[in-house]
């Protein structure tokens, strides 16, 4: 097997499917601009969903990408596992190769098989091959054409070799490839019992798009059966550096190492270190696309992200803040193959430093009081009623809570959080029924800006003053109607 960085083979796969008649398409943002189903671009077929539905026309039949993903939210979620495994991350970037309409599975079989055993030079006998259970054209290309000796060749369901983008969209069976790290490493082969170590790793998946889902859960053959394929770089990456872990290959090593020393800890392989370069990379992005810290959709996943990151920190002693500091190193090392993050660093910076100053604030004030309440158990769950004061006062997202109480060994009361947040929304609808009946408008000339975006605190002049609605020159302390 060659040895390769993880820009030199993002570049060999775009090289090879180039020289392969694909034209080289450039990666979509992270909040997709054609499909309001996804909260976040989560695989390289996203910006193609139009063409593999035949509503979008193109100059090639023939793609290939190395997309940026974020599997933080949705359908699609790796954010509670990031820290606990080797491989699961926030934010990945895909390789993938797409025929619309043109060539379908034995050529992109072929493509596929050539890629990692002749441009990679992996060994036959280290790749693992499945196919959807009723796919006998897959089958028969892998054992008759490729000849992929039938001991390390299986059949599997629908929950492992049926792909989906979402609840609807383009779907149809797959095919996975699957390396296997050596007997020295735990686990057994696809589709058998004890499958769930880490000894055969999926590297890359072939899907066949040959269906359309719709609401009703019904599949139409598509237009034109076309293929979607997906590699997940940093997998590919860990193989080719001859490492087990997406932690230890050099697109993190770095991060990892730089992390380490503006916290001023040793780099010892901790799991809150990886979840900060893990983060850096979700965060960075999703900025640089445009996406702001908020209370609610895109916007909350990034604040959970964020906040969890720090929370990391935390826990390895950071005094400052210290996640902003790693956007520099996270532009040095993707910017060649991401311009866009070195443009947008310096805006990253501010908007991350500023939801660090903002969630530092209150971080340490919640953890006394989950500390406290853990003190106190008598069983090993957390109450509700603490899950809620942390997420309503401290912004504790409840995933982060979560995570703590996972590290603790612990258990959430989330049907007692339920119950609290719902004694919420009775005294928002009760509130909101209150100032219908109290509305007043005021008009004024003067203008105003919000600066909460980015500031905490700032300083300003009030020119106006307005008790129900009617300027006055002075406010008292009673009989004041507060708005």
């Amino acid at each position: 097997m060659k040895s390769f960085t993880s820009n030199q083979l993002r570049q060999e796969f775009l090289n090879f499917f180039h020289d392969r008649q694909h034209e080289i398409v450039p990666s979509s943002p992270l909040v997709p601009g054609n499909d309001p189903t996804l909260l976040f671009t989560n695989a390289g077929m996203v910006q193609f969903k139009e063409v593999l539905l035949g509503n979008d026309k193109r100059k090639y039949k023939r793609a290939v990408t190395s997309q940026r993903c974020v599997r933080a939210g949705g359908k699609h979620n790796d954010l509670e596992n990031v820290g606990y495994t080797a491989r699961h991350h926030t934010f990945f970037e895909m390789l993938g190769n797409f025929s619309f309409g043109d060539y379908f599975k034995e050529d992109a079989i072929k493509y596929a098989w050539e890629f990692l055993t002749k441009v990679l030079e992996i060994p036959h006998e280290k790749l693992w091959i499945t196919v959807f259970e009723d796919d006998d054209e897959a089958a028969d290309i892998w054992l008759k054409k490729i000849k992929i000796d039938p001991a390390r060749f299986s059949r599997m369901g629908s929950k492992e070799n049926f792909w989906a983008m979402g609840d609807t969209g383009p779907c149809g069976p797959c095919s996975e490839i699957f390396f296997d790290h050596g007997p020295a490493i735990k686990g057994a082969s696809p589709g058998s019992k004890g499958e769930e170590g880490d000894r055969y790793i999926e590297i890359w998946n072939l899907v066949f798009m040959q269906y359309e889902r719709n609401t009703s859960g019904e599949m139409k053959p598509l237009p034109k059966p076309s293929v979607d394929t997906g590699m997940g770089l940093e997998r590919i990456a860990a193989v080719m550096q001859g490492v087990h872990s997406n932690y230890e290959i050099d697109l993190f090593v770095n991060l990892i190492d730089k992390a380490a020393k503006i916290l001023g800890v040793k780099n010892d392989g901790a799991s809150s270190l990886n979840v900060i370069a893990d983060h850096i990379r979700a965060c960075a992005f999703l900025i640089a696309d445009n996406v702001l810290p908020g209370n609610e959709g895109r916007g909350y996943v990034l604040r959970r992200i964020i906040r969890r990151a720090i929370r990391h920190g935390k826990k390895l002693g950071a005094k400052e803040h210290f996640f902003h500091k790693l956007v520099a190193p996270l532009s040095e090392e993707m910017g060649d193959a991401y311009p866009e993050i070195v443009k947008a660093k310096d805006r990253v910076e501010e908007i991350i430093k500023t939801e660090e100053i903002r969630f530092s604030e209150t971080l340490d004030q919640g953890m006394e009081i989950l500390e406290d309440s853990i003190s106190k158990l008598t069983d090993k769950v957390i109450p509700g009623a603490i899950v809620f004061k942390l997420y309503d006062t401290y912004g504790f997202p409840v995933d982060l809570t979560a995570d703590i109480a996972r590290e603790r060994g612990l258990n959430l009361d989330l049907q007692g959080f339920e119950a609290e947040m719902n004694k919420q929304r009775d005294r928002a609808r009760a509130a909101s029924k209150f100032d219908a009946v109290n509305e007043v408008t005021i008009k004024t000339d003067f203008e105003t800006s919000f600066g909460g975006y980015k500031l905490t605190q700032c300083k300003t002049n009030v020119v106006g003053l307005f008790n129900k609605g009617a300027a006055v020159e002075s406010l008292k302390d009673k009989g004041i109607y507060h708005r």
